[in-house]
């Protein structure tokens, strides 16, 4: 149960995809009806791929608002992953078409908005609205690396998604960056100097 007003109109911001070697860093915003209450919200890493997947279908009918805002990979070498998926997530804001009262954003970074905003470390665990965003995002961000894995085969993007895996590493290795691979994160980068060699 949150702690914050429930009288003031509340926006949860998060995002999935910092981590990652490649593909796009994904925000959703999300304000949610006091009304119809959603059962089960939580930080979207802790919940099952089908799970998310169900809960992502109830936000989206249940919710009053929600965006999404994204970060593609030449932005995020061009400005670092931290800009960049700051820049999402007032995308995603913007995207809602009402300016919430109060967004609570998770993590200690807070992006530009037009409105009051808190951050809140581990907030996606703490705060329901948080976690429906976590959801949104993570949910909108695997379906787009599973994409991914049909356009560049071999990566194993949709096992994966993008991250750091001893699987993901050596068919780095193995086959080089894709385009999608973020070429200003330290393991891509290495790979692409070696092959320069």
């Amino acid at each position: 149960m949150s702690v914050f007003n429930p009288h003031r109109t509340t926006a949860g911001v998060d995002e999935a995809g910092r981590g990652p070697l490649a593909g796009p860093v994904v925000a959703a915003a999300v304000i949610l009806d006091p009304a119809r209450p959603i059962a089960g919200l939580a930080d979207s890493k802790r919940l099952s791929a089908r799970r998310r997947e169900r809960l992502a279908v109830e936000i989206e009918a249940h919710a009053l608002a929600w965006a999404l805002g994204r970060a593609e990979v030449a932005e995020i070498d061009r400005i670092n992953i931290l800009q960049a998926s700051l820049r999402a997530m007032e995308r995603a804001v913007a995207g809602l078409g009402v300016v919430p009262d109060l967004a609570l954003v998770d993590g200690d970074q807070a992006p530009g908005l037009a409105c009051e905003v808190r951050t809140l470390i581990r907030g996606d665990a703490l705060e329901p609205v948080i976690g429906a965003a976590s959801i949104l995002a993570k949910v909108a961000r695997d379906r787009e690396l599973a994409a991914l894995d049909a356009r560049y085969p071999g990566y194993g993007f949709a096992r994966h998604k993008g991250y750091p895996t001893p699987q993901h590493l050596q068919a780095l290795q193995c086959l080089g960056p894709c385009p999608e691979h973020r070429s200003s994160f330290a393991p891509v980068r290495r790979v692409i100097a070696t092959r320069r060699k």
